[in-house]
């Protein structure tokens, strides 16, 4: 007894079957890429010498049409060769196989036209062409790619501006509706900031992403502070992050565990507030006693101004700079085989279906390393560090920008009480 299989594989969609999936003792197997001429060979090998069995995932493997996948099935009965498809309910020994066949006509049919539109999205993928749908704002789509649009995308780049000052996302979104009048969602402002098209890069379905396909409204390093500080909003409360006080958010009770939120209060006939952190929270009786607001602020900054230097200076540099000179040269080893890749197109060496598939391959990996490139933390740290390590830089701050630079180094902060007295312990990012 003789069993063979066959296996079609596109290489824009896939890639082609491990010889040793079938699970049945297999005598031959025939793998066809791209072209059929396997299939080909297939046939004149059976009537020379008939396979009592043949194998394959599905039966559109055997064409790109009905009519040529009814033919080729055809072919094989007449040898005598009972095929098995084993990712659908097809045998051609069975009795009833041809109403089997008929049941599977519409299904193949239907993989086969899902397969063209596939098709279609890969061969756009390779020439780095914009995927089908809306354009994202401040973008128009011209001669098959992104052209910055000149009227709106200042709206854009003055968003992204005001997040990466204040790092507050509702923030930046209310900015918009007061300076230009443009109404957008929290979810389409977040989706601003995530969308790779700003950076200068093309998402596709599959998840993939290719860098550097048109001019992008942020810089890379621009793009870099904007995944920070969304990693960064994103371990604090919900709308904290659009808080007005710097604190917001921060402290954390270390006598009960609840967060202390800021509260103001007022006197009658009197204009002036009083603000206090209060753990709401508390399930204690009596509730965990609340603390005046700017004696935590003021005992934070000289924390940070002591201690901020040395938890720097205690970072492994040398092994993060040896991460990004790794990262670095991975992605310069990829640019250079594209760079190499129109010399084996002239030379034979790759044909330029092949070549492009290969490029495409070459510009995903580079994406991936300088995504793993991009989350890790910034070269001048040490010397930031210094610069807020000065208690003058900090008075001549106001609160949002205290925000804004008290968040980038502190995880939280823990008061910790001792019966009418207290003390802080500041945790920092790193």
């Amino acid at each position: 007894m003789k069993i063979i299989a066959y296996s079609y594989t596109d290489p824009l969609l896939e890639t082609s079957p491990d010889q040793n999936s079938w699970g049945w003792e297999i005598d031959q197997v025939y793998q066809d890429l791209g072209e059929r001429s396997q299939l080909q060979q297939l046939l004149i090998d059976c009537k020379t010498e008939p396979a009592n069995y043949l194998l394959i995932r599905r039966l559109e493997e055997l064409g790109d049409t009905l009519e040529q996948v009814s033919n080729y099935l055809n072919e094989l009965e007449a040898m005598g060769v009972m095929v098995i498809a084993t990712e659908q309910k097809y045998t051609s020994e069975s009795a009833k196989f041809r109403v089997e066949l008929l049941s599977l006509l519409q299904e193949i049919q239907r993989q086969q036209r899902s397969r063209s539109i596939r098709q279609g999205h890969a061969r756009n993928r390779l020439e780095a062409s914009p995927p089908p749908g809306k354009v994202p704002y401040g973008y128009r789509r011209t001669k098959g790619k992104y052209t910055i649009d000149r009227s709106i995308s200042p709206i854009v780049k003055d968003f992204f501006d005001n997040f990466l000052l204040y790092g507050s996302l509702r923030g930046s979104v209310r900015y918009l509706l007061k300076k230009y009048n443009k109404k957008i969602s929290v979810t389409t402002g977040r989706r601003w900031l995530t969308n790779p098209v700003y950076r200068g890069d093309t998402a596709y379905q599959n998840g993939e992403i290719i860098s550097d396909t048109h001019l992008g409204i942020i810089s890379r390093e621009e793009a870099a502070q904007v995944d920070r500080l969304l990693r960064r909003n994103s371990r604090l409360p919900s709308r904290t992050a659009s808080a007005p006080h710097s604190l917001a958010g921060l402290v954390v009770c270390g006598q009960c565990q609840s967060r202390m939120i800021v509260t103001r209060v007022t006197q009658r006939y009197e204009n002036k507030e009083y603000l206090y952190l209060r753990a709401t929270g508390c399930p204690q009786s009596p509730k965990c006693r609340a603390i005046r607001y700017q004696e935590v602020l003021e005992k934070t900054i000289e924390i940070v101004c002591r201690d901020l230097p040395l938890a720097v200076a205690g970072m492994n540099f040398p092994q993060l700079d040896a991460i990004k000179n790794s990262l670095n040269d991975a992605i310069s080893r990829q640019q250079e085989i594209l760079q190499q890749l129109p010399a084996l197109i002239e030379t034979g060496v790759l044909d330029v279906e092949t070549a492009k598939i290969r490029a495409y391959k070459l510009r995903t990996e580079i994406s991936q390393f300088q995504a793993k490139l991009a989350i890790l933390p910034p070269v001048n740290l040490r010397s930031v560090a210094e610069a807020v390590s000065i208690p003058q830089f900090w008075l001549d701050l106001s609160e949002v920008e205290r925000r804004f630079y008290l968040r980038e180094f502190i995880l939280k902060i823990d008061i910790i009480r001792q019966d009418q007295d207290w003390n802080l312990e500041v945790i920092f990012i790193f």
